[in-house]
């Protein structure tokens, strides 16, 4: 069971010239790739992907664990300092702490569906510094690193210049721990507004496709934080707007995430009741 504790104080966050960090983005880069390889050596294997289900449409392989122990021993080997959080075996918050979901979308892992990513944030002192997501069905390598831009396999990316809400197409994640009246309701609110509305069944992936462009927001009412992290980091630092997710102490218990290009900001908060920073 992950033992948590209360939010963290960001008065010592990072700066963007620590070389702390440096030594970090450059291992975190190696490592998201690493797990990457992993997980799509198994999704690629000839051998069906058996799952169990840990709740309902909660599912699990046995490449989550694999993936996880992977990223745990690589980091407590390289920062033994540092904290770990990891969907699958938990851990104990920390001034800084890597937050990691070895495979987001296992759903569609499972079913051999190329839409899943690795997942991987580090926080400093409540501040998001580093994030990964990495895409290996795709070879599409997501970055950031606070104050310094958003990247996809080393290019600069940006969030859409979308205005109209009758042309924006956003992603609504959904969730078991809260009521499908609430998703219902934002759903409803999202196409009302003339919006088109996805699911990808990968929250990680969604807000990284919303800092690339590819889509003009993500919402979900309740997100853990191994699921968002990473991506929310990307969409602040692809110019987008976001939810205070840590402020709000999603760190030790989760809660709901709305990253959104500036555009079509008062639509999905409108639709969704979540508010931005």
């Amino acid at each position: 069971m992950t033992a948590l504790s209360p939010t963290l104080s960001a008065e010592s966050g990072p700066t963007p010239s620590d070389p702390g960090l440096d030594r970090r983005e450059a291992f975190l880069i190696d490592l998201a790739r690493e797990a990457g390889r992993l997980a799509q050596r198994a999704f690629s294997g000839a051998e069906t992907l058996a799952y169990r289900m840990k709740g309902p449409q909660d599912f699990l392989t046995v490449t989550d664990a694999a993936v996880e122990e992977l990223v745990q021993n690589r980091l407590q080997s390289a920062f033994p300092e540092d904290g770990f959080l990891g969907e699958e075996s938990g851990g104990v918050l920390s001034p800084q702490i890597w937050v990691v979901d070895p495979i987001d979308g296992t759903a569609n892992f499972a079913r051999r569906i190329p839409h899943y990513c690795v997942s991987i944030a580090f926080v400093s002192h409540g501040v998001i510094a580093l994030g990964a997501v990495f895409d290996p069905a795709h070879d599409e390598l997501y970055f950031a690193r606070q104050g310094r831009g958003a990247t996809r396999n080393g290019k600069p990316v940006r969030v859409s210049d979308v205005r109209d809400a009758h042309a924006a197409c956003v992603e609504l994640g959904w969730s078991t721990r809260v009521p499908n009246s609430d998703y219902l309701d934002a759903l409803a609110g999202i196409l009302k507004a003339g919006a088109n509305a996805r699911r990808g069944a990968t929250g990680a992936l969604g807000l990284a496709y919303v800092a690339d462009g590819r889509s003009d927001g993500y919402a979900e009412l309740h997100m853990q934080p191994w699921d968002c992290l990473a991506g929310l980091l990307l969409v602040e630092e692809a110019g987008g707007r976001v939810s205070p997710y840590l402020e709000n102490g999603g760190l030790a218990k989760g809660g709901p995430v709305l990253a959104v290009a500036p555009g079509a900001a008062d639509l999905m908060q409108s639709a969704t009741g979540i508010a931005l920073k």
